[in-house]
């Protein structure tokens, strides 16, 4: 297992806004969406295509024509998909964009626990729990992994079973497989 890395190089906006932009990108491992609000990535995940065994998480966007608001959303989706494309290119090992994920303040402890999990590292669900001080609550740790509204950049992929092995994702086993393999770890 890796070790979990102290950098606040990810800061969690705990504002709450709904996304106000979004943006759609072809990458290597797939079709990436990107949601924003003025604060920060509030949503990415993956578009799904024929044959995969999942479904999208759908993202509602704000109606708010508030043009500053929208252009800081705006510029906020063009750094992120910069850094994404640098980070699948093996450019890139930390993210600096701006993060607005919105979830329960249990959730979010275990999202900013996941953000400090070093590139190429891994963890289990108890190591989490036991980092956030609560280790008897590694199933709601697994639930609040699984809840990750910021795939990639709240590293989620980077958690395996405490017995080493590949452990579920939201966008299958060979998405997982791919990402972990692009950071240089092998699991099965």
């Amino acid at each position: 297992m890796g070790k979990l890395l102290n950098l606040s190089v990810v800061e969690f906006i705990m504002i709450k806004l709904a996304p106000l932009a979004k943006l759609n990108f072809k990458t290597t491992v797939g079709v990436i969406s990107l949601c924003a609000n003025a604060s920060g990535i509030s949503h990415l995940s993956f578009v799904p295509q024929t044959g995969d065994g999942w479904q999208t998480r759908e993202v509602l966007l704000d109606a708010s024509n508030e043009k500053e608001s929208i252009s800081l959303a705006e510029a906020h989706l063009k750094q992120a998909k910069k850094e994404l494309l640098e980070y699948l290119a093996g450019e890139r090992q930390l993210f600096t964009v701006a993060l607005a994920p919105q979830g329960t303040e249990f959730q979010q402890q275990v999202w900013h626990s996941l953000s400090q999990l070093g590139y190429g590292s891994t963890c289990s669900y108890a190591h989490i729990a036991d980092k956030i001080g609560r280790p008897k609550a590694v199933r709601a740790v697994g639930t609040a992994n699984g809840a990750n509204p910021i795939a990639i950049i709240v590293p989620c992929h980077r958690v395996i079973g405490k017995n080493g092995k590949l452990t579920g994702y939201a966008y299958g086993l060979s998405l997982k497989q791919k990402l972990l393999q692009l950071e240089g770890i092998s699991v099965v």
